[in-house]
């Protein structure tokens, strides 16, 4: 019963990523490429890791986070506008995102690994979290928003209560609600206009 929440969180996701896809196919919206393609490895990793953990359906929340990030991700190479320069910060937060992921590799122990990898992809979203704070306009709020609904599903599928199962979704409820504050902090705070009597 469980499992189908888990199968619509997936789909919701893959929506949300289809309307970003299309907005970066348009160049409307401007993905951060290390972002991006950090995203995708990290909770592939966490997703096998937990696997040989015993997670089942719980899982799939997880890896529809890193699944959905590397087509964002390939899709930033096809519209030149949808470009965004990257900065010596950018590649620094990728660099240490790569050697959260190379620290996994030596320790070989499942937990270690997905604490790594929520390292590498917490990570790999500042970029995006300061592109997103500074220049609202170049983000979309629709992967986050079905992203966070994505890893909430997990929750229903989780048959024990324990780091593996639980880690990984928890971060990923907050590292979206933050995006989504970042995208809309302007429509949040706006104050309201005076009105002349």
């Amino acid at each position: 019963m469980f499992q189908y929440l888990v199968i619509l969180g997936a789909i919701v996701q893959l929506a949300g990523i289809y309307v970003y896809i299309k907005d970066t196919l348009l160049g409307v919206t401007k993905p951060n490429k290390v972002t991006w393609l950090m995203w995708s490895i990290a909770p592939l990793i966490a997703t096998f890791a937990a696997l040989s953990k015993g997670v089942t359906w719980a899982v799939l929340p997880v890896f529809m986070s890193g699944f959905a990030p590397l087509l964002v991700f390939i899709a930033s190479f096809v519209n030149k506008k949808s470009y965004w320069k990257l900065t010596p910060f950018d590649y620094i937060c990728g660099i240490l995102s790569l050697l959260a992921l190379i620290l996994w590799l030596i320790t070989k122990d499942a937990n270690i690994a997905i604490i790594f990898a929520i390292a590498s992809d917490g990570t790999a979203a500042f970029p995006t979290i300061i592109k997103s704070w500074k220049h609202p306009e170049t983000e979309s709020t629709w992967p986050y928003t079905t992203g966070a609904f994505n890893a909430l599903t997990s929750f229903a599928a989780v048959r024990m209560t324990n780091f593996a199962n639980l880690a990984f979704p928890i971060y990923l409820v907050i590292v979206n609600s933050s995006l989504i504050f970042s995208v809309c902090k302007q429509r949040i705070f706006k104050s309201p206009r005076k009105t002349s009597i």
